[in-house]
């Protein structure tokens, strides 16, 4: 019979009061953090349900050794079966949070001397008390990973619902939701709001931004609207057809985009190209302009280009603004000529 090293406890002689190993530790704490990183271990709960009831048998002040019979154990875990008892325990050796001291015949107990020491046959906890530290520190780190991934989410699904209300049609969305349904990593949940940002940027406004408002046309204006003035709602009022509006009329007005032309602006053909040109210089995704060009036609998503640029000074972020009038909830209501003939009265009124 193989006997494992004995640990022996010194007593107060003529006291009977042991002294307890590790009196500051807490090992109902040290059972939470292990229960709460037992994945990392490869534990089941019913590890958990068994270190539990041996703890149960521990008495404050009479050291961390169980002398309970395999018998009592079971009955208080609820009844399991001895067999799944010893794979438990095995278990728990193997891993290095307990240790077997066992006596010749077995049985568990403490023995004492005259002069106060004491010999204790039983299964010990001393190895799990002993890595108090590392278990509390990987429950913490667990649950700070926890918090990240459940704040990561949020970020996630602010702007998804952001995207959602700018172009309810955008496939990104439908996509990342059914990606949401499976446990992700910390790394995998930053990837995706990377990805969610990028389209942020450029197919809509800043989630914590004001949505871009056309300015007053008062010359050194600069203080910017912070709701939607009634004058701007009339300007995007729809009832004129963009075919019905002459090409002179628009390179006339818009007289900041005809002259980035390196050539004459015959057509519409050259206007679209040459909208086509400028949109990547204001920061308007390729992309965006492509799904504008289907959704309002390419004169009308051409002529938001040329009005954009001719208001300049008005727009905080041509992108969002763009994407606003062409592709969000204001596209059905944007009408260029309206905003040309408002631009037509503001110069003449300047000059």
């Amino acid at each position: 019979m193989a006997f494992t090293k004995l640990s022996v406890q010194t007593f107060g002689v003529g006291k009977g009061t042991p002294a307890t190993s590790t009196p500051e530790t807490d090992i109902w704490a040290v059972f939470r953090a292990l229960r709460d990183t037992r994945s990392l271990f490869g534990l089941r709960p019913g590890h958990v349900q068994t270190l539990q009831a041996m703890l149960s048998f521990l008495k404050p002040g009479h050291g961390d050794t169980v002398f309970a019979s395999n018998n009592e154990i079971c009955r208080r875990i609820g009844g399991i079966d001895e067999r799944t008892l010893r794979r438990h325990i095995d278990r728990f050796v193997e891993l290095g949070f307990m240790k077997r001291d066992d006596s010749p015949n077995r049985k568990r107990y403490r023995v004492r001397s005259s002069e106060g020491q004491a010999i204790s046959y039983g299964l010990s906890l001393a190895p799990l008390l002993a890595r108090a530290d590392e278990l509390l520190a990987a429950a913490q780190e667990m649950e700070n990973a926890r918090r990240d991934r459940v704040f990561l989410r949020k970020q996630i699904l602010t702007r998804l619902a952001q995207i959602d209300e700018a172009d309810p049609e955008n496939e990104l969305t439908h996509q990342l939701r059914r990606v949401l349904r499976r446990k992700l990593s910390i790394e995998e949940y930053r990837a995706l709001l990377d990805e969610l940002e990028t389209q942020c940027t450029h197919m809509s406004t800043p989630v914590d931004a004001p949505e871009p408002m056309e300015l007053s046309a008062n010359v050194g204006q600069t203080v910017r609207h912070q709701s939607k003035s009634k004058k701007e709602q009339k300007d995007l009022e729809s009832g004129t057809d963009i075919k019905t509006l002459p090409l002179q009329t628009l390179t006339t007005i818009c007289d900041q985009a005809t002259s980035f032309a390196t050539h004459s602006l015959k057509n519409w053909h050259d206007v679209e190209s040459h909208a086509r040109t400028l949109a990547p210089m204001m920061g308007i995704h390729e992309s965006t302009f492509e799904s504008a060009a289907k959704k309002i036609g390419s004169q009308k998503a051409s002529c938001a280009i040329f009005i954009i640029l001719q208001m300049n000074n008005r727009i905080r972020d041509f992108g969002a603004y763009f994407h606003s009038i062409t592709l969000g909830r204001r596209a059905i209501d944007f009408n260029p000529s309206r905003l040309l003939e408002r631009l037509s009265r503001s110069g003449a009124a300047a000059a």
